[in-house]
């Protein structure tokens, strides 16, 4: 599970999962707080994950162009 998820990904899906727990539980307006917590966090995780894919993106770029350098430079 440590290779599809960090620690941060774990944190905020707990945490997220635990206050939609809780708003069931709850009414009014600690439920209405609760529950836009909840999406606050989803939010969150996916900047997060939009963050984590920006780099990955990157990374492959800079690979891609090495390539075409030393295949370039071969050739």
């Amino acid at each position: 599970m440590k290779r599809y998820f960090d620690t941060g990904s774990v944190a905020v899906i707990g945490i997220t999962f635990s206050l939609f727990v809780v708003a069931l539980f709850t009414q009014g307006l600690t439920h209405d707080i609760l529950l836009e917590a909840g999406v606050l966090l989803i939010s969150i995780k996916l900047i997060m994950m939009a963050y984590k894919t920006a780099v990955f993106y990157e990374n492959i770029l800079k690979e891609l162009k090495n390539i075409r350098e030393s295949i370039d430079k071969n050739t």
